[in-house]
């Protein structure tokens, strides 16, 4: 295998990655989550009320360490009976906003507030990342137009 002198490269270039954060609000003016019907409260002023009975979607509340949201990045839209959500945009939100802790919800146009198999994974597998990076999942929400469940509050996370 031939090894390449970096020196000897004359055309080499890269694009120069820059991480900043720039809060518009006062961290003591944040909505501050203690438990999870905060937190549902929080995402519905967030959430587009024409997709909600129409759209499945995946949002997800970034919480800085005193527990005051830092804000809500919508991770993605799909169907009438799912949506994909992919785990590299979950924690490049989580990592480029430095959170420290998450509160993953996605709803459910049907109404029904049982979490299935796939929802069940997706929990694991997103619970999996944040321990690896440091960052404290708080809960997995299913809301709906009438209301939520929280994964953490049925011992389910």
């Amino acid at each position: 295998m031939e090894t390449i002198n970096i020196d000897t490269v004359t055309n080499f270039k890269v694009a120069e990655v820059e991480l900043s954060y720039h809060p518009e609000i006062n961290p003591s003016e944040r909505p501050k989550i203690t438990c999870s019907s905060d937190a549902y409260k929080v995402f519905m002023q967030c959430w587009d009320k024409d997709k909600l009975q129409l759209q499945e979607q995946c949002k997800l509340m970034l919480l800085n360490p005193a527990n005051r949201v830092l804000g809500i990045v919508e991770i993605s839209t799909g169907g009438m009976t799912c949506t994909v959500v992919d785990p590299k945009l979950v924690f490049a939100a989580a990592l480029k906003s430095a959170a420290c802790s998450l509160i993953l919800s996605h709803s459910h146009p049907s109404g029904n507030l049982k979490p299935s198999e796939a929802d069940k994974r997706l929990t694991e597998r997103i619970n999996a990342g944040c321990k690896l990076l440091d960052i404290q999942l708080f809960d997995h929400m299913i809301v709906t137009a009438e209301g939520f469940i929280s994964f953490a509050d049925e011992g389910l996370l």
